[in-house]
């Protein structure tokens, strides 16, 4: 309609113009020409502005295969660089999706890696945020080696007690096996730092590090002292958890990206099924009992605590159950959800031959976690503080301690349900994905500044990427699932957490205080309650 409007209008005013004077007639030529030229520039423009997209796609995305797929604000203080055929830079206003690129077709072809993917992405939104606390142990973890160095000598050193090594050249990542680790520990580490690098691709450097995949440290500081030249510096080993009186360099677990054999979803999407699993049963609603299923066989601890599978004489409200996982298997993990137990008020987490996994499942349930005080640690527990985030247990006293934290709780309902709240929100909030990869990738960035050698990619050594391990997979099965759902899809367009800086001495003796003045107070108020009902 409004398009025949101008027709017509257009049509009265050209016979307006045969009876206007010349002046009259020229200038609205000039406005007639005027106009044509602002829309035949309009038009270049949208030829210009195609023809630079159709340009970008064929000679800057080339045969990626990448796809675009969505939207994002881009930051307009940030200089645009020059991209090239391997560095993707400055495309605005688009995320860029890498998917597998999985060319072997059958058992006849080998799987390659992809030679164009990006080495260089630059995250087109800065940092707004420091990160969290539990960051700031990156620096203590790396401290040993900061007037050293790390050598090759005192790198190989640590060899015998690796699983495999891994070496990052050029963005590329290599691995020489030496042992199996068992089930799919290896195979899932190895994944989660192939995703980092397709999170932060040209941000980590060249380095050469050595993996333990086993439950406990392997660098004990007792056989490592300053005095003895040929024994210092200790050799750096990369793990999965850390102790008081160990070097190993602390590292996020495998099951962050899945535990297949255990049919326990990536962290991404097992964190979405726990918080929808948490508003099934509201807190005052759920068992008023303390909760524990796991395997009891794998270290003393835990079979102390079944042993105490207590009497109806203290009538404790604690619940220990046996998780029997052959059976589990063979019934097709029917009982074990981990979003479907959190249906108790309060929940147990106890060490099994080291730390253990269960820690992040156990703390995410909105329970309070009774928490029997842990030898080891894993590499986001410790700026956590008792009676904020959890319950402190005495491992020595473990029966009279649930016992009374049960009756605390039952009787303070308020207060442990904020403390569960609490917990649970430090989980889902500060161990969000991003932040595990942001933390792999401070750990790594700090590492390869400490690289006094040249890094070398051994004759042994396979060049891994994420469809050779991938791709190659395809019975459907529980091992593809965790990868195919824990693939990261495109380079992140955030920036990193920025990096917070180490605990001063001061720093660290007051947050110690603070934790074992909390665990002093809850030891108080137990002995006194036992006291006032005698024997235990």
């Amino acid at each position: 309609m409004r398009e025949n409007t101008h027709v017509v209008q257009s049509t009265e005013d050209h016979h307006h113009q045969r009876h206007q004077n010349p002046i009259t007639s020229l200038n609205s030529k000039l406005a007639k020409t005027w106009v044509t030229t602002k829309v035949f520039i309009f038009v270049l423009f949208i030829i210009f502005l195609s023809a630079s997209v159709s340009w970008m796609y064929t000679f800057v995305l080339g045969e990626n295969r990448f796809q675009v797929t969505s939207l994002f604000t881009r930051n307009t203080n940030r200089t645009p660089t020059t991209t090239t055929t391997k560095t993707i830079t400055d495309i605005p206003k688009i995320i860029i999706k890498i998917p597998l690129n999985c060319t072997a077709r059958n058992i006849t072809t080998t799987q390659t890696c992809p030679s164009n993917y990006p080495t260089k992405f630059e995250p087109a939104i800065s940092s707004s945020e420091t990160c969290p606390d539990y960051f700031r142990w990156i620096h203590r973890d790396l401290k040993v080696w900061q007037k050293t160095g790390i050598t090759r000598e005192t790198l190989e050193k640590a060899r015998p007690n690796a699983h495999f090594r891994v070496v990052i050249k050029s963005g590329r990542l290599y691995v020489h096996q030496y042992e199996k680790a068992f089930q799919t520990r290896d195979v899932f580490t190895i994944w989660g730092i192939l995703q980092l690098l397709r999170m932060y691709p040209g941000q980590i450097p060249d380095l050469e590090l050595l993996f333990l995949c086993h439950d406990r440290p392997a660098i004990w500081k007792r056989d490592f002292k300053k005095k003895s030249k040929d024994r210092w510096p200790p050799p750096p080993l990369f793990h999965y958890c850390g102790h008081r009186d160990a070097y190993d360099i602390v590292f996020p677990d495998w099951s962050f990206w899945g535990w297949p054999e255990l049919n326990i979803k990536e962290w991404n999407k097992l964190s979405v099924a726990l918080k929808e699993g948490n508003k099934r049963v509201k807190w005052e609603d759920r068992d008023p009992y303390a909760y524990w299923k796991g395997n009891p066989h794998v270290s003393p601890i835990r079979g102390d605590l079944m042993r105490w599978n207590f009497s109806d004489k203290y009538d404790p409200m604690v619940r220990l159950y046996v998780q029997d996982w052959r059976s589990e298997i063979e019934a097709g993990f029917r009982g074990s959800n981990l979003e479907d137990q959190c249906t108790h008020r309060y929940k147990i987490y106890i060490e099994g031959n080291a730390w253990s996994v269960s820690e992040k499942y156990i703390l995410s349930c909105d329970s309070m976690t009774l928490l029997v005080k842990p030898e080891y640690y894993d590499f986001f527990i410790r700026s956590m503080v008792p009676m904020k985030h959890f319950w402190p247990i005495r491992p020595n006293n473990k029966c009279g301690d649930l016992k009374f934290a049960v009756e605390w709780g039952n009787n303070n309902t308020e207060k442990a349900q904020i403390i569960g709240r609490q917990g649970s929100e430090y989980m889902m909030k500060n161990l969000e994905m991003k932040y595990v990869y942001d933390y792999m990738l401070y750990v790594l960035q700090g590492y390869g500044k400490l690289m006094k050698l040249d890094v070398t990619v051994p004759e042994n050594a396979t060049e891994v990427c994420s469809e050779t391990m991938a791709c190659p997979i395809t019975d459907g099965g529980l091992i593809r699932q965790c990868m195919d759902d824990s693939l990261v899809m495109s380079p992140s367009v955030k920036a990193a957490c920025d990096l917070p800086p180490p605990y001063r001495d001061y720093e660290l003796k007051k947050l110690l205080k603070k934790q074992v003045s909390a665990e002093r107070k809850v030891e108080k108020w137990t002995d006194e309650y036992w006291n006032l009902r005698g024997p235990k």
